[in-house]
């Protein structure tokens, strides 16, 4: 499917121009700058003062300028919030006060707001810069749109700049778009249709802030700066792993109408931390200024990835963000958002010279610290024998250093044991004088280090390349939807997982700590959850992550599919463990629809489970032929004993069909497999029994108010069901609790009020058979799914 998406995208993007509109940006004359949201978040942060960097280098240049902000609030009303924005620009340290003081000066007196709400206000807006033009004499160079507003109305405007807001003497136009490009692969397709009918290619800029950060942008200039030294090392027989990261310490409070439909991996990863895999990874251009050379080399790397799924990812929320989202979306209590505030990600590269690299993207909110890095990790061919804080012990690596964190300010590392790094002339300095931290694992004084000789802010830099006409830091029609075309199978994927709740901050500790196998990905440590008092709602934290207790035993949940694996997974751990200790596992299985997914996992993917080893027992049996659909044993047989290599002779089916007749107590059928049990399990005591959970709460054929239930002494009896077969043979609480491991696995919706009941009453193991389940030396596991826990 995703070479398929990918054939498509290039050939529907081979047919939009790729001008780089840089001969238009270099035109003598007047231009007009209209940020649309001019009074927005972003662009009081960022975006007046990289127009205002802008005024202040070209004012010069043969440029003069106008400025308006643009919005749906009436002028009378946003005019002052604009001008306190504008009040607070600021200059360089290289500008003197005084000139400092007549810039902004003249910077206001350019300025205004416009009310942009209506075809008619874009043709009032046009008309007036007409006529500024004409009443002062000036020739057009071009007009620049800058759209700071919800992606839904870009397609609106761009219609709106088209009719008439175009200029009709040549001059250029460019129009910048923010990201979000798009919801999914299908969405930044229709959105770039519906731009491209409206919008020519090379006037379109859409921005992507990381591109402009100044360590992001030297990345390839690094590379090629230093390639005698990195090309015999940058592949997979010298790299350990690559790992891109975005850590941030904040929430997203007041963002969450916009968060809560985007989440973690649509909001940056696959947008920047995506970007900067692409900078790390592309082969080397021959000329890094060449857009179309960078964007096919993007292009490969894209078409070179290895799909991304479910087993490449693990998810997270922070604990308040449910909170969060009841009160920003007005939404009741019980709500639960499934929308990820972390998520980890591993990519691989199906090509020679990545080949079984791991790289790993992460980003986070709520965590400890706010920082963002790309590292280069090597391998290490030195052995230590006694010296270990030898330079050549230490970690070889590269880091790519965004900013914040221990270091504060960005910078490009290399730790010493590797090489001594070329400096990118006129740009970059190195520097030999270091604060006392560390980064990464290493002392700063264990690298080599450059910073920026000007550090500028990312906005600042990339409003310079659109005007400029620079549109190699901009992200093309083709890039865009191949960067979809990897990333929304990944999020169709996850679009039911639960997150894991983190509670933020150092208290994380060590639950987001990530685990890697071969292309697989997960948590390496299992995580907290649920108490009983939460399940009916009542709680004010309500619903968390999934492991923790119920009914005062151990507990573990997800959706079904992930909970199979899991309990199919910790039966074989069990399985390993008694072969190694005692040479034997005895397993005991109980019947009915829910097992069957596990004796699926157990049959197709568990080829390493020691078979030959096990004993299988049933927990309880119908009293039916074993041939026979209805029968607990058949249905074991047909779906997980036929597929494996087990000996017969390791197989224990109940015997309830004795002298051609079915659960007669005269004939002994209980007490036979009572003494088959005793003669073949050691004490008696199974290694892992797994029980399901009827409606009413019995448990094996355990049923309430039957006496079967008071035996204790026996560890195999007859009893009555309620439904037809009425007569079973089972297993006794005593057997069963008797045994080293119990799990009970819970499934469906259709479960759901009967976990919230079994979370709040009392042992009752006459009208709960299931709570006297105990094991006595052993280990209660409940296994429960979200539909059976959430509802």
């Amino acid at each position: 499917m995703f070479v398929t998406v990918f054939l498509l995208l290039v050939a529907l993007c081979s047919q939009m121009g790729n001008g780089d509109g840089g001969e238009g940006a270099q035109r003598p004359g007047h231009v007009s700058v209209i940020i649309v949201g001019g009074t927005g978040d972003l662009a009081k942060k960022y975006l007046w003062q990289g127009f205002f960097e802008l005024y202040i280098n070209r004012v010069s240049g043969g440029n003069t300028f106008s400025f308006y902000g643009g919005g749906l609030s009436p002028a009378e009303k946003a005019t002052p919030v604009l001008f306190e924005i504008l009040k607070a620009v600021s200059c360089s340290k290289d500008v003197s006060p005084e000139r400092c003081a007549l810039l902004k000066e003249q910077f206001l007196r350019l300025s205004q707001y416009r009310q942009l709400k209506t075809q008619e206000d874009y043709q009032d807006l046009a008309k007036h810069i007409k006529k500024q033009l004409q009443e002062e004499g000036m020739t057009e160079a071009g007009r620049l749109f800058y759209l700071s507003v919800p992606a839904f109305t870009y397609a609106d405007i761009a219609e709106k700049i088209n009719s008439s807001c175009r200029s009709a003497n040549g001059a250029w136009l460019k129009v910048v778009l923010e990201k979000p490009f798009g919801h999914d692969f299908r969405s930044a397709q229709v959105l770039a249709s519906q731009l491209g009918s409206s919008l020519k290619d090379e006037e379109m800029y859409r921005i992507d802030h990381y591109l402009g950060k100044q360590v992001v942008s030297n990345i390839l200039p690094f590379r090629i700066k230093n390639r005698k030294f990195l090309d015999p090392i940058w592949n997979k027989h010298h790299i350990e792993r690559v790992e891109v990261v975005l850590k941030e310490t904040l929430d997203v409070k007041g963002r969450i109408p916009f968060y809560d439909q985007y989440g973690v991996i649509r909001d940056v990863m696959q947008n920047h931390l995506t970007e900067v895999m692409m900078m790390l990874t592309i082969k080397l251009p021959m000329n890094v200024s060449s857009r179309e050379e960078v964007l096919q080399n993007k292009l490969q790397i894209f078409s070179s990835l290895l799909p991304l799924g479910k087993n490449q990812a693990v998810i997270g929320q922070y604990r308040a963000y449910k909170t969060e989202v009841q009160q920003e979306l007005n939404k009741t209590k019980d709500h639960v958002s499934l929308t990820p505030t972390f998520a980890a990600v591993l990519a691989h590269i199906d090509e020679a010279r990545y080949e079984g690299v791991p790289i790993l993207l992460i980003s986070g909110k709520m965590l400890d610290e706010r920082v963002g890095y790309a590292r280069v990790l090597f391998k290490s061919d030195i052995f230590c024998l006694q010296n270990h804080n030898s330079v050549h012990c230490k970690p070889k690596q590269i880091v790519f250093y965004f900013g914040h964190g221990s270091l504060k300010d960005p910078a490009i590392l290399v730790s010493k044991n590797l090489f001594k790094p070329a400096v990118t002339e006129n740009e970059w300095k190195e520097v030999t004088e270091h604060p006392d931290v560390s980064v990464l694992g290493l002392p700063i004084s264990d690298y080599y280090v450059q910073t920026p000789i000007e550090q500028r802010e990312a906005y600042a830099q990339l409003i310079s390349h659109i005007f400029a006409g620079r549109k190699n830091n901009f992200i093309s029609t083709e890039n865009l939807l191949a960067s979809w075309a990897l990333w929304t199978p990944l999020l169709s994927s996850l679009a039911s997982s639960f997150p894991r709740i983190y509670p933020g901050g150092a208290d994380n500790g060590g639950l987001l700590d990530i685990l890697l196998k071969g292309k697989d990905i997960s948590y390496n440590s299992r995580a907290v959850i649920i108490s009983p008092d939460q399940m009916g709602g009542s709680s004010t934290n309500g619903f968390q992550v999934m492991q923790g207790k119920f009914r005062s035993a151990d507990m573990v949940s997800a959706w079904a599919e992930e909970l199979v694996e899991r309990l199919a997974a910790d039966i074989q751990e069990a399985a390993e463990a008694a072969v190694r200790e005692e040479g034997v596992f005895h397993l005991a299985l109980s019947g009915g629809s829910t097992p069957l997914a596990l004796f699926h996992r157990l049959s197709q993917h568990h080829f390493s489970f020691p078979w030959r080893r096990t004993h299988v027992w049933m927990v309880d049996e119908r009293c039916v032929p074993l041939t026979e659909l209805e029968s607990n044993f058949r249905s074991l047989h047909d779906h997980l004993l036929q597929h494996v290599r087990i000996p017969y002779y390791n197989i224990h089916p109940m015997p309830v069909q004795l002298n051609q007749r079915l659960c007669v107590e005269e004939d002994g059928g209980a007490l036979m497999y009572e003494r088959e049990l005793g003669k073949s399990v050691n004490d008696t005591s199974f290694h892992f029994v797994m029980l399901g959970v009827g409606y009413d709460g019995h448990t094996a054929s355990l049923f309430p108010g039957g006496k079967a239930n008071e035996l204790n002494e026996s560890l195999v009896v007859l009893t009555e069901s309620p439904v037809k077969p009425h007569q079973r043979m089972s297993l006794t609480f005593g057997a069963i609790n008797r045994a080293r491991r119990v799990a009970f696995l819970v499934m469906g919706k259709g479960k759901h009020e009967l976990i919230t009941q079994l979370s709040r009453v009392k042992d009752n193991p006459d009208k709960w058979p299931i709570t006297a389940v105990k094991p006595v030396k052993g280990r209660l596991v409940w296994y429960i799914d979200y539909d059976a826990l959430i509802g």
